[in-house]
């Protein structure tokens, strides 16, 4: 065979340089082509070289000259036919006219300095010092296709791999934390990155080194045995299922090199697998070792290495104390003792957090804080997708919508509040009547037996447990939230047992009492229309009409629920609006959910994708969607964010908008404000960050339980306040917050409702007073349908709240005389500074021209030309607009 004929053999498939040669670098590249490993590394160095000759020989002709042009058109044409000869059709090139127009351009301040964006030159990534041996390096076959933050994150892990100790890998989610670990692997067993099937992988092998093992939710096992496959050469199996022991007797003939388990069996039967001598233990979503008292973090506990990776997105979640224990467990003692942590760190940051907290105890918070952040620096390394890949997307924003309860909702709220079971639990600190010196939870209301939920718990069990009256603290909260989302989740489901039909069934009476003929009686409605309606739910009223504007748009939807009653009800809600969709929830089979994913990632066709937040929360990438809707609020803030990053993640082209519905004056208020409460106690104790001071609640401290802890403040009648209004307010000392977020067709445009009625003028509308109540707000708004139609009583970014950024303010002095009606407020309003995509693009333009080339002539040359050869023309770029800038 010639050479010639030998290299077409092995020449790879060329949608490669076709992605690489449409896209200009500004756009990033296309992940589900560009970030698959090639199949033979010594075909992709041949294939360069053919490529560098036919650039250098072009190279040497005088750029413009009209033999460099038929050069060049001779290059392509050569290129096309192998293309056609390969079968491989070349992807449309989007009207990029037309996409200006849909995508809004994602507002930044000041953007970072020009670099180019490449995956990097094909060579090997050294780990190892310069005279170390043997070498230990990433194969250039996986080096070329890691970005430059991956090729960071796998020198941080090779760092805590040569030290002998453990770490965090805590970058945000959808960064690549599972290619960086499969990358780091390779590294530190010699291989050569080429696939199982690849010829060669296994002909000369490296020293062997122990065994590995991958603990990871069992979503995602087979994401990680997909990635292995494609990245690499291991020896991977997958304990689980009833071939267990026959993976041991493999695993102890060293016949496996990497061993895949799920939380739940190594929970089960981690003690035959702890036995094992492994080389290293890694830990996906390493935040479910939080709780120190769990059997899994006991289990994890009794494995022999020291070398323990834990890979997380959300190092800390509820408490400060879950930091310790994560960190606890991948490097034990590296911050003390438990009591010392809870004493040294903890209480102090809680405390310096309290909204009127003495300067004295701010400062030592301060302290503490710097101090918890450098010593995590050693052990942890934390990235977000803003620092990461920021240029390569749009962005996103969180919005949070405060939808008004329907009247109905909100009667039958009132009525759950007035049970004899909530009534025990508020009134637990009152003096008994029976004139005892005792509390009426120490007394004669420990139980409550006229009540409706109470009996039903201890219908064995007359006396009461150990812990009443608090037992029915959970179940009251969780029938609360399901009148807050929807009146149907509260009457009796079909699929329970009959003792527990019959009891929500009286439930359902009490609380409806007088409307109960409005929602059909306390029976499960059956009818489609019925349950398709939105004139009862607030929440639904609202989305009907932001689903309006975006269905028109050819937006694509995410929408999240917790319930599967309320997908159900969801999904004859499209229905009856006539959306294509497609659903995934715990029932769904695993074989079948990738599929899910790709049909709507490629149907256009596809609007709505209805998704449990219990079995989509991970392992989904949905890019396609530009539009997530989280319909009801989680008391973990970690839920409601992986939720979001299901769209919000590498490979995402278009800006993301996410909409939190929470009932306005409901328990969801509260569950809001302990997630911005927990989320800025993770900025201040994982980054170090200054977080503004809103709340005066302590967790975990009784005497300060200020507005958010403690029984009374859940059980709390919000109904005719605006308590995140209200609270947001008191702590925005210099100018108030303004109640509505949108305030012109344009502003609202920008969030995607410009089409909406209600969020296109009278958005803006409210009190600026703090304090005043929904019922003056309805008075205000009354001779406005528009407004009251769409059914939302405020909003605001959920970034400017958690990261006291800017907020959403707005000066008295721009408010005309007379004019009771806010401005538009800063945070809300086009700016003339370009984004930072248009900063670039402009940039880019500027070299391009200084190179004397056009656009996409100069992408190309980018694409193909060395780092070095990069850098240089910025140099010279740099140096001569210092002498005489090119423009302006």
């Amino acid at each position: 065979m010639s050479f010639h004929l030998f290299k077409e053999a092995l020449k790879p498939c060329s949608n490669l340089a076709t992605a690489h040669e449409s896209l200009p670098i500004s756009q990033g590249f296309d992940p589900g082509i560009l970030r698959k490993p090639p199949r033979s590394s010594l075909s992709q160095q041949l294939s360069r070289l053919d490529d560098s000759f036919a650039f250098e020989d072009w190279k040497q002709r005088k750029p413009g000259s009209e033999e460099a042009k038929k050069h060049y058109v001779r290059v392509e044409l050569k290129k096309e036919w192998e293309r056609r000869d390969n079968g491989v059709e070349e992807e449309k090139e989007e009207d990029e006219e037309e996409e200006e127009e849909r995508v809004v351009e994602f507002r930044r301040g000041q953007s970072s300095e020009f670099r180019f964006d490449h995956t990097g030159p094909f060579e090997p990534l050294v780990l190892s010092p310069e005279d170390a041996f043997p070498v230990i390096q990433v194969p250039a076959s996986i080096n070329c296709r890691l970005l430059e933050h991956q090729r960071e994150g796998v020198k941080f892990l090779y760092g805590l791999y040569a030290k002998n100790h453990g770490g965090v890998l805590g970058d945000d989610m959808g960064l690549g934390k599972t290619i960086q670990t499969i990358a780091f692997l390779a590294a530190i067993c010699g291989k050569d990155g080429e696939s199982v099937g690849s010829k060669g992988s296994t002909e000369s092998r490296p020293q062997r080194r122990g065994p590995m093992l991958i603990i990871c939710p069992t979503s995602v096992i087979l994401n990680w045995e997909s990635e292995f496959s494609k990245w690499s050469s291991f020896m991977v199996c997958v304990y689980h299922g009833a071939n267990r022991e026959l993976i041991r007797e493999k695993l102890n003939a060293q016949g496996v090199e990497v061993l895949i388990a799920s939380f739940d069996t190594y929970r089960i039967h981690g003690g035959v697998l702890s036995d094992v001598k492994w080389e290293i233990v890694v830990v996906d979503e390493a935040h479910r070792l939080k709780n120190e008292k769990s059997k899994l973090y006991a289990a994890c506990l009794e494995l022999k290495t020291p070398r323990r990776i834990g890979l997380t997105g959300t190092v800390m979640q509820n408490k400060i104390m879950e930091l310790f224990n994560l960190f606890d467990w991948v490097t034990p003692g590296c911050l003390g003792t438990r009591e010392h942590f809870r004493e040294y760190y903890d209480e102090p940051l809680k405390m310096g957090q309290r909204s009127t907290a003495p300067e004295k105890f701010i400062h030592v918070a301060d302290e503490r804080k710097q101090h918890l952040v450098r010593i995590l620096q050693n052990y942890m390394l934390r990235r977000a997708k803003e620092e990461t890949i920021g240029h390569l997307m749009l962005g996103k924003e969180d919005n949070v919508v405060f939808c008004a309860m329907s009247e109905l909702q909100k009667r039958v709220y009132k009525r759950m509040l007035q049970l004899p079971d909530i009534q025990c639990l508020i009134n637990k600190d009152l003096p008994c009547g029976c004139g005892s010196p005792l509390t009426q939870v120490q007394c004669c209301k420990r139980t409550v037996p006229d009540g409706i939920i109470w009996p039903f718990l201890h219908r064995d069990n007359p006396e009461g447990c150990d812990s009443c009256p608090f037992c029915i603290v959970l179940p009251c909260l969780i029938k609360l939230q399901q009148i807050s989302n929807h009146l149907e989740l509260i009457k009796p489901n079909l699929k329970d047992e009959p003792e527990k039909q019959k009891k929500d069934t009286e439930f359902a009476a009490a609380v409806f009492a007088d409307d109960i003929d409005m929602v059909g009686g306390s029976r499960q409605n059956e009818n489609f229309m019925g349950l398709s309606d939105v004139r009862n739910c607030g929440k639904m009223r609202a989305l009907e009409k932001l689903m309006d504007s975006w269905t028109s748009r050819g937006d694509k939807i995410l929408l999240f629920s917790y319930s599967v009653r309320m997908l159900d009800i969801l999904e004859k809600f499209l229905i009856r609006k006539g959306c294509c969709f497609s659903r995934l929830d715990g029932s769904t089979p695993a074989s079948l959910r990738q599929s899910l994913v790709d049909d709507f990632n490629s149907s256009p066709s596809k609007q709505v994708f209805l998704i449990s937040t219990r079995a989509g929360g991970l392992g989904l990438n949905l890019v396609s969607a530009n539009r997530v809707v989280i319909f009801d609020p989680n008391w973990n803030p970690a839920h409601d964010l992986q939720a979001q990053d299901r769209s919000f993640r590498f490979g995402q082209r278009r800006h993301v908008l996410v909409f939190r519905l929470l009932a306005a004056g409901s328990l969801e208020e509260l569950v809001y404000s302990r997630q911005v409460y927990k989320q800025q106690l993770s900025n201040i104790a994982v980054s170090g960050k200054m977080e503004k001071r809103y709340f005066e609640g302590v967790q975990g401290c009784k005497e300060f339980q200020g507005e958010l802890f403690g029984i009374c403040n859940l059980f709390r009648d919000l109904s005719e306040k605006l308590f995140t209004s209200e609270v947001v307010q008191l702590n925005e000392k210099s100018v108030p917050l303004q109640e509505a977020t949108f305030s012109s067709p344009k502003d609202s445009a920008e969030l995607g409702c410009g089409d909406v009625p209600g969020l296109s003028k009278d958005f803006a509308e409210g009190p600026t007073a703090t304090g005043q109540n929904l019922s003056n707000r309805e008075e205000d708004t009354a001779g406005n349908p528009n407004f009251k139609d769409m059914g939302i009583v405020y909003a605001h970014r959920n970034e400017d709240i958690v990261n006291g950024g800017r907020g959403l303010r707005f000066s008295k002095a721009t408010v005309r005389h007379g004019d009771t009606r806010p401005q538009v407020p800063d945070a809300f309003k086009r700016r003339d500074v370009p984004s930072t995509s248009e900063q670039k693009r402009a940039i880019f333009k500027q070299i391009a021209e200084f190179r004397n080339m056009g656009e996409l002539e100069f992408s190309r040359w980018v694409l193909s030309a060395s780092v070095s050869e990069r850098e240089d023309v910025l140099c010279d770029y740099k140096r001569r607009k210092r002498k005489a800038p090119l423009i302006g």
